[in-house]
C-alpha cells in the first residue's frame, strides 16, 4: 500500500489492521451501521458467509476491460473458489493447504533417521514418530514424535471426503468407510501408538504446538506454512518442511485455506479500489509476501521465482507446496460450515481422539446435525 500510494499521491489508502478472531464480526457490524471499509481480505470461509450475505462487488467487468490483468496468472485451484457461477468476486492474495510437516533435522540426525521425503506414507510417518518419541521410566512421554490438528487431511488423502460435493454440500459424508478408516488412523496415532498428544494433553502441556516443536518437546508438527516466521527467528534451530504424507490406499489430498481481497458493494468507489486490488496482487506485493514466509502467494509467477521457490530462506523445501496446491481440498462452500465443523464435529470427534468416545457413538450426531445445517443455504 505504501508503495503505490507513493505513485499515487493524490489518493489515500487507510489500512486497517483487525485480529483474526474479531475480524468477521467486526465488518458485519460496519456494513450495517453503514460504516463499511471499501476492500477486506476474505479468507476462504469468511469468504462463502459474506459471498451469501450479497456483500461483494462482482469483479468479471473490471478483469475484462483491463488488458494489463489476467485471473489465469493465479493459481487455479484457489481463483475458483473465489469465482462463482463463473463470476469472480475476489483476487487471490495467498493459497494456504494444510501440506507441511515440519521436522527437526536435528532430532532426525541425532537418531540416523533420513529427513522424509515428499512421497512417504502413513506407514512412514508412523514408523518415524515412533522413534523419535521419547518417553522417561514410567512411560510418561518427554517427546511426542508428530502432531498435526489437520485431522481432515487424514480422511480426504484416504478417498473420503467432508460431505458429498464441496460445491454444493447437502449431507455430511464423515461416516463413509474411507473417512472412518482415516479418522481412525488418526486417532490411533493418539491412543494406541501413543506417538502424538491427545487434545486434552495439549491443554496440559502449557504451551502451544509450535512452542513444543521449537523447544524439543515435539519432532514433527503438521501444519501450513503460516508457522514460518516464527520459526525463522529461533536462532540455531535446524527445520525443514516435507508434504504431509498420503495414505497408503491413495494419494495425496490436503484441506486448504486461502485469501482473496474483495470490494463491498458499499464501496463508493469501486473503478478506484479495483486499482488498490489490483495493487495488493502485484507481483511486487507478492513478491513482499513471499519473502516474510508467511503465506504462499497465489500467482504463479512469484510462486515459482526468486521469493519462493528459489529462496534460500526457510524453509528450502518451499517448491513442495507449489506442488501441493494441485491436491488442495478447499471448505464445502456453505454460509453455515465453519459453525458446523467448528462447534458440531470439532467438539464431537476431540471426544474421540481424547478416548473419551467411540467413532461409532459420535459420527450418528455428526452426520445427523451437520445435515440439518446444511439444508439451511443461502
Amino acid at each position: 500500500v505504501r508503495d503505490w500510494q507513493k505513485k499515487n499521491p493524490g489518493i489515500k489508502v487507510i489500512l486497517e489492521h483487525t485480529p483474526y478472531g474479531g475480524y468477521a464480526s467486526k465488518i458485519l457490524t460496519r456494513i450495517a451501521g453503514g460504516d463499511a471499509p471499501d476492500i477486506i481480505a476474505a479468507e476462504v470461509g469468511l469468504f462463502t458467509n459474506f459471498w451469501a450475505k450479497g456483500a461483494f462487488l462482482e469483479l468479471s467487468s473490471f478483469i475484462k476491460q483491463d488488458e494489463n490483468f489476467s485471473i489465469d496468472r493465479f493459481y487455479g485451484p484457489i481463483a475458483s473458489h473465489f469465482t462463482v457461477d463463473e463470476k469472480v468476486y475476489g483476487i487471490p492474495r495467498d493459497v494456504a493447504p494444510f501440506a507441511c510437516v515440519y521436522y527437526n533435522k536435528k532430532l532426525f540426525d541425532d537418531n540416523n533417521i533420513p529427513y522424509p521425503s515428499d512421497d512417504w506414507d502413513w506407514n512412514d510417518l508412523l514408523d518415524v514418530a515412533r522413534k523419535l518419541t521419547l518417553r522417561d521410566d514410567q512411560g510418561r512421554v518427554q517427546r511426542y514424535g508428530f502432531y498435526s490438528w489437520a485431522w481432515q487431511n487424514f480422511v480426504l488423502s484416504n478417498g473420503g471426503s467432508l460431505v458429498d460435493d464441496v460445491k454444493n454440500p447437502t449431507k455430511i459424508a464423515l461416516d463413509s468407510p474411507e473417512s472412518r478408516e482415516g479418522l481412525r488412523f488418526y486417532a490411533d496415532l493418539i491412543l494406541e501408538h501413543r506417538v502424538s498428544p491427545a487434545p486434552s494433553a495439549l491443554i496440559d502441556a502449557g504451551m502451544g504446538v509450535q512452542m513444543m516443536f521449537m523447544t524439543g518437546r515435539l519432532a514433527m508438527l503438521g501444519s501450513g506454512i503460516w508457522e514460518t516466521p516464527a520459526l525463522r527467528k529461533m536462532e540455531g534451530f535446524d527445520w525443514d518442511v516435507a508434504m504431509f504424507p498420503k495414505s497408503p490406499k491413495s494419494s495425496q489430498r490436503f484441506a486448504s485455506g486461502g485469501t482473496a481481497y474483495c470490494i463491498l458493494k458499499s464501496c463508493k468507489n469501486p473503478a478506484l479500489a479495483w486499482e488498490v486490488v489490483k495493487a495488493l496482487t502485484s507481483e511486487h506485493a507478492m513478491e513482499q509476501l513471499a519473502s516474510t514466509g508467511l503465506a504462499q502467494p497465489s500467482r504463479i509467477s512469484v510462486a515459482e521465482g526468486d521469493y519462493w521457490a528459489q529462496s534460500q530462506d526457510k524453509p528450502l523445501n518451499k517448491s513442495m507446496l507449489n506442488e501441493a496446491v494441485k491436491y488442495a481440498v478447499f471448505p464445502p462452500f456453505h454460509q453455515n460450515w465453519r459453525e458446523i465443523e467448528e462447534l458440531h464435529i470439532k467438539p464431537k470427534l476431540d471426544l474421540f481422539f481424547n478416548g473419551q468416545a467411540k467413532l461409532e457413538e459420535i459420527l450418528p450426531g455428526i452426520v445427523a446435525e451437520g445435515n440439518k445445517l446444511l439444508t439451511k443455504q443461502f
